[in-house]
């Protein structure tokens, strides 16, 4: 029962978190972040401490080409949000969601069927990632002008979908073995109540922009999730947690350097 609360803690304080850093920063700095292994890494911790670490050591690798079924996710809700515009916001989200959830569940059907290595599943992601950011390129980088007042009920029902998805995904993951777990792993736990949340708040024009950003912040994922697959057998739980956020936050900082970097220069040379 405890490990029950604790992934519904975990897992509501990470999406307030992101949802409210979307509103205040904007959704281009939480699509980057969303690529931190949040979501991953609670799913990832609480497999290990309910299946042993070498289970998840094993769904680790398959972590991999379950990011891919998110990048499949989120192209299938951008193209059909984008479809429709000229509908009501509750249609778009139905529709965008089963659209998403259908192609995530097909391209990870897709994945249990192939025998990945940590190498081949590594560089499938690798290319799947570049290949998100040619497809996302065109979308426009939008703020939000006026946010929603924050009330205790929208607090509420961003904390509801947060635990629902958390300890379902999680759940179902534990009974299914390793493969299955793993691409489950790659579900976006906190990154879908977040687009929900953006949706239903401010329409699709920040929704895009998050979709835009996060393959570019998907680094630290992969970072992440190649760490924990050597880490946990090796070193354990706690240590090997610590070791891949440690990897994976070393990848961020130094890609929002760059940007900083590369935005700077624009300015300048302006």
């Amino acid at each position: 029962m405890s490990l029950f609360f604790a992934k519904l803690a975990v897992s509501i304080l990470v999406v307030l978190a992101l949802s409210m850093l979307a509103e205040r920063a904007g959704p281009r700095v939480a699509g980057v972040l969303s690529g931190y292994p949040l979501g991953t890494a609670i799913l990832l911790f609480f497999i290990a401490v309910e299946q042993g670490v070498h289970f998840a050591g094993e769904s680790a690798v398959y972590a991999l080409p379950g990011l891919i079924a998110t990048l499949a996710f989120l192209y299938a809700y951008y193209l059909v949000s984008r479809l429709l515009l000229r509908w009501s916001v509750l249609v778009q989200v139905l529709a965008s969601s089963m659209a998403s959830f259908a192609a995530f569940v097909f391209v990870s059907w897709l994945g249990q069927k192939v025998s990945f290595t940590l190498l081949t599943a590594t560089v499938s992601l690798f290319i799947a990632m570049i290949a998100a950011i040619f497809l996302f390129r065109a979308i426009e980088n939008v703020s939000i002008l006026q946010r929603v007042k924050i009330t205790h009920k929208i607090v509420a029902v961003r904390a509801a979908t947060a635990a629902f998805i958390v300890v379902a995904i999680s759940g179902a993951a534990a009974m299914i073995g390793p493969r299955w777990s793993g691409l489950f792993a790659g579900f976006p736990v906190t990154l879908y109540p977040m687009i929900l949340i953006l949706h239903w708040s401010y329409g699709v024009a920040p929704v895009h922009t998050v979709i835009r950003n996060f393959p570019r912040g998907m680094g630290a994922l992969l970072i992440y999730i190649v760490s924990v697959s050597l880490t946990y057998p090796r070193f354990g739980i706690g240590a090997g947690t610590l070791l891949a956020f440690g990897a994976a936050t070393i990848y961020l900082v130094f890609y929002s350097s760059v940007v900083w970097w590369r935005s700077r220069r624009i300015v300048q040379s302006g």
